[in-house]
């Protein structure tokens, strides 16, 4: 039902699917688990994160609503279950310099013309030029390189389709891979299993900030989506144009780079003022 009719992406159904099968080696077969058997989840939960608990939960009331629809149970005994309050947390950033010293890293390292160092180029020049998601870049099939529109149909959340820009120097970056790209297959990133993995990249990202003498901890693929709609953001994006290119179905998920940015101003603020540099004096 998640997948054809919610259109829930894999990573979901994985998550969703180890939370119930979670809950059912606690208490038992969860389509006869009674209401007791089910509160009892929130004690078994207690150590675990707010945001961990409200996606166990929500796994569970989606499993029951679904028993009730189908008719396979007449009541709900989720109502037990606990809902904590969730905020979400801002997002991780990196400054335009680390930004640039990343890319000038890159730059470097693929004019050795190695067919590794030239797809990390072309890899970061997607995931911070686009705003591409891990799991959309690595899986992006070689067909969906651009020709002559300075775009790219991707493939998101849910099956979602959209079309995000591709710039010049991503272009450039990806004619540069074309022309060294190892191993065959229908994809852009290949690899012996497929494509390159989301874990893979990961790596690959973290490898390339320990290179440019940045915490390999700030910087993750994510973390250069982030810089993308962050820095757009500062530049002037509407929110409503950034919500499209970041694949975002709900603008409340976009409207948390506000808070960034205006978490930014706060710093600049206490860092700047003349009045912050007279109390750091006291």
């Amino acid at each position: 039902m998640l997948a054809a009719e919610r259109g829930a992406a894999a990573n979901t159904l994985t998550a969703y699917r180890r939370d119930l099968e979670q809950a059912e080696e606690a208490v038992g077969a969860l389509e006869r688990a009674s209401r007791a058997e089910i509160a009892s989840l929130a004690k078994l939960w207690a150590p675990l994160a707010p945001s961990s608990v409200a996606r166990k939960s929500s796994a569970l009331r989606q499993f029951y609503a679904f028993l009730a629809d189908d008719g396979l149970r007449e009541d709900d005994p989720s109502a037990s279950l606990p809902r904590p309050a969730t905020r979400r947390p801002l997002p991780r950033i990196l400054s335009h310099a680390e930004v640039e010293a990343l890319f000038a890293r890159a730059e470097e390292e693929a004019e050795s013309g190695k067919a590794d160092a030239v797809r990390m180029l072309a890899l970061i020049e997607m995931l911070y030029g686009s705003g591409l998601r891990a799991t959309e870049l690595v899986s992006l099939p070689l067909a969906a390189v651009p020709r002559d529109a300075p775009f790219i149909n991707i493939t998101g959340k849910g099956g979602q389709q959209r079309m995000v820009p591709v710039s010049t120097r991503a272009r450039g970056a990806l004619s540069r891979w074309l022309e060294v790209r190892v191993g065959g297959g229908r994809h852009l990133f290949p690899s012996r299993s497929g494509h390159l993995s989301r874990v893979r990249l990961f790596q690959l990202v973290k490898g390339l900030a320990a290179r440019t003498g940045i915490d390999p901890a700030k910087v993750s693929p994510h973390v250069l989506r982030h810089a993308f709609a962050t820095h757009l953001l500062e530049g002037g994006a509407d929110l409503r144009v950034l919500q499209l290119l970041l694949g975002h179905a709900d603008i409340a998920t976009t409207q948390i780079y506000t808070h960034v940015d205006a978490a930014r101003l706060v710093a600049l603020v206490n860092e700047r003022h003349p009045l912050a540099a007279k109390a750091r004096r006291l």
